[in-house]
């Protein structure tokens, strides 16, 4: 149990003073100590009782818990704050307008409930005239909610309710951008942050609705599937994940190094074969403990957490491991975080004083509100129960699939990462030039550079996480395929001919900035390595090295790329 004390003073000058009263029960020895004063000198003394925070309580777990959906949720929505219009904005890549006007024609043209079922989003309901500021007006107002709810430690379920709508009404039409667990899993996160909460009111800690232990149970059921789902793709796929090979390969090619990851690749053989032993038991072993009571689910929160922030510092996965931790934090009570909460805050004094008067029988009455509210708490497990059916059954299948939805709304989700383990780095690099044959000897062919992918072999790995950039994860998936593949990738190679500041404004280096436009663009496709420490390559200041594999898409033009853009109902980019 944790334990505060309020105004300590001298306690055994109390103790002193009080020697022979009959009334002083040995009871002044235990960790809880009465608040109830029996006399005059006890009422003068009080406030040097020591009271302990009980176990198997979660009101502050509860504060924790909505602090830490509404991070993510601050951090997701600047993401699409940043990045929605140039992917899928009125000039994006792939534009949300043509999204919806096809999924309109699919249901029969209407925009009704066929429409909304098939594509749940806002959307359907604004004015498309301006859809950049439709998408800026969603973005900013869940940074405003998220922001008050992580400032506050306090929300109610129409706070959290709109976060969830807001974000499951960008992720809906973000085709490509938003194609990845995380955001399934921010969304079944944020479903059941709702029923955390009081339905009206904003006070931390509402006597009248206290946290239900069926919705933290959701939570830790969350983080056993997530954990189980992540294990046994990785034994059921690579082969490396069996013989204990997988980190000699990750940390060089996963979609975003960060720098560490260049330290943590070149560690001795026998510290990988470590990591991969102790990531089999972190995802298949340490779950199952959530069900062995209070002091082994207390492990398991931590060792998850602890795994999460080991795969925070090595790599840049987006925000998916800091949103990993936040069911986590839901195997802990209030006596296991009562650490993280000041003495003299009003939130621990509080739960004391709510502690103290259901241990003297003194709760709340059962009013209509709080029977409604057990019955929802129930039908909301309920819910979560059956959803979980084709879930568990995926886990248990042969052919599990992983990151999947079996319902429109993803309140129940499959999760899993790295089933299969790239062992070679390759990389797409845009490069311009401005001569008009692009096949003479004289040519120079200049390079474009990503804000973080890597590029330049003397460009130290960003490091970002939380934070995402969308573009460059989804090019380290467009480099494993073909262009043909990802058409996209020639999208990008019309707009950079163009000088198209749109998408310029997702690079980190325009080598024809206030320059002339560049007459060809093409796509080189590279093998990279991290350098050896102490190397030649590493003295001279060089993270990578790098050989040519060959042409990733042929020199191409606007006037060649005419054709090519009318086809797909692209926008043929306008010159700036």
């Amino acid at each position: 149990m944790a334990s505060s004390c309020e105004n300590p003073e001298n306690t055994e000058s109390f103790l002193r003073k009080r020697r022979g009263n009959p009334l002083v029960s040995d009871s002044l020895s235990h960790d809880r100590c009465s608040e109830t004063a029996q006399d005059e000198d006890a009422n003068k003394y009080e406030k040097t009782v020591c009271v302990s925070i009980q176990t198997g309580t979660y009101w502050l777990t509860r504060i924790a818990l909505l602090r830490a959906i509404a991070f993510i949720y601050l951090v997701a929505f600047t993401v699409a704050y940043n990045q929605n219009k140039q992917l899928i904005g009125e000039k994006g890549l792939m534009p949300c307008k043509d999204y919806l006007r096809s999924v309109k024609r699919y249901v029969g043209g209407k925009i009704g409930a066929a429409a909304l079922a098939y594509t749940p989003s806002v959307l359907w309901l604004m004015d498309w005239t301006d859809m950049d500021a439709n998408l800026d007006g969603i973005a900013l107002a869940g940074m405003a909610l998220s922001g008050f709810v992580l400032f506050m430690g306090s929300a109610n379920m129409i706070i959290m309710g709109t976060l969830w709508i807001l974000y499951h009404s960008i992720v809906n039409v973000g085709q490509l951008w938003y194609s990845f667990g995380w955001e399934s899993q921010l969304l079944e996160t944020g479903f059941l942050g709702i029923f955390l909460c009081p339905l009206w009111s904003l006070s931390q800690m509402p006597r009248l609705c206290p946290p239900s232990r069926i919705s933290i149970w959701t939570f830790r059921w969350l983080i056993v599937r997530i954990m189980l789902g992540a294990g046994l793709i990785k034994i059921r796929g690579d082969r490396c994940w069996t013989d204990l090979t997988c980190m000699d390969y990750h940390y060089e090619t996963q979609p975003v190094p960060n720098p560490v990851s260049y330290y943590m690749h070149h560690s001795p053989w026998w510290i990988h074969r470590f990591e991969t032993l102790s990531n089999h038991f972190i995802e298949l072993v340490v779950p199952f403990f959530t069900f062995m009571g209070r002091r082994m689910c207390l492990v398991n929160g931590v060792l998850q957490i602890l795994f999460q922030v080991v795969l925070i510092i090595s790599g840049n996965l987006s925000f998916l491991n800091w949103l990993t931790i936040v069911p986590s934090l839901a195997c802990f009570d209030d006596a296991a975080l009562a650490f993280l909460f000041r003495r003299s805050g009003g939130a621990r004094k509080t739960l004391l004083k709510i502690q103290s008067e259901e241990a003297a029988g003194h709760g709340p009455p059962a009013t209509r509100g709080v029977l409604i509210r057990r019955v929802l708490n129930v039908s909301v497990g309920l819910l979560i129960a059956y959803l979980s059916v084709p879930v568990v059954m995926n886990l248990l299948s042969s052919r599990q699939v992983m990151n999947t939805s079996f319902d429109p709304l993803r309140i129940v989700n499959t999760y899993g990462a790295f089933g299969s383990i790239t062992k070679e780095r390759t990389e797409v690099v845009f490069q311009g030039t401005m001569s008009v044959n692009h096949t003479g000897e004289d040519v120079i062919w200049e390079e474009y550079e990503f804000l973080c992918k890597p590029g330049a072999l003397d460009r130290r790995p960003c490091l970002i996480s939380p934070y995402h950039y969308r573009l460059d994860w989804l090019m380290w998936f467009a480099a494993l395929q073909t262009y043909e593949q990802s058409e996209w990738v020639i999208h990008i190679a019309g707009r950079l001919l163009a000088n198209d500041s749109t998408i310029l404004s997702l690079m980190a280096h325009n080598p024809f900035q206030d320059r002339e436009k560049p007459r060809w663009v093409r796509g080189e496709h590279f093998r990279y390595k991290f350098t050896r420490p102490g190397s030649i390559s590493a003295a001279q200041g060089k993270w990578w090295i790098r050989k040519r594999i060959g042409p990733y898409f042929p020199p191409v033009s606007l006037d060649g790329l005419r054709n090519y853009f009318q086809s797909r109902n692209w926008p043929l980019p306008d010159s700036e």
